[in-house]
């Protein structure tokens, strides 16, 4: 076989498996976004201080270990939630840093970091900073929505 001939054969095998590897699926993506948009969604619903909607982003099967406090749930995520923003004195505020979301099937696991500012609302003086890194576990919901279903926290001082 000449060098012609060789170089076309390879060149056809070469294009026969490109045909064998699996394009890349139509939504392949969608899951992630759909978690980031719910994520950052939440972020800015929580610092507009919009109640109705803070707890959207947990399922109510939620379990969640932050530091040395006892294991809680959505009732309780919830009640901390509006209890801050309702604060007369304080204003909290959440910036977020997503490190990695994995998706498999239903489920996703990201991993990320909060960040809490609290401030005094009269004067917007700080009081505290905190970065809060942890893991999130998440579930697709029957309308197709992704909910945190379990999540480990914990507080590095700032």
């Amino acid at each position: 076989m000449s060098k012609v001939g060789l170089m076309r054969a390879m060149l056809l095998a070469l294009v026969m498996l490109a045909g064998c590897v699996p394009a890349p699926r139509p939504g392949q993506d969608e899951p992630e976004q759909a978690i980031r948009t719910a994520l950052l969604d939440w972020t800015g619903d929580f610092n507009a201080g919009r109640q109705e909607r803070i707890c959207d982003l947990f399922a109510t099967e939620l379990r969640y270990d932050y530091g040395a406090f006892p294991e809680r749930g959505h009732r309780a995520i919830c009640d901390l939630l509006h209890r801050s923003l309702d604060d007369p004195e304080r204003r909290y505020r959440y910036d977020l840093e997503i490190k990695e979301i994995l998706v498999s099937g239903d489920l996703a696991v990201v991993r990320l970091a909060w960040t809490l500012e609290v401030s005094e609302r009269s004067t917007g003086e700080t009081l505290a900073r905190s970065t809060e890194p942890g893991m999130d576990v998440f579930r697709r919901q029957p309308d197709g929505g992704w909910k945190i279903i379990r999540y480990l926290a914990y507080e590095i001082d700032g």
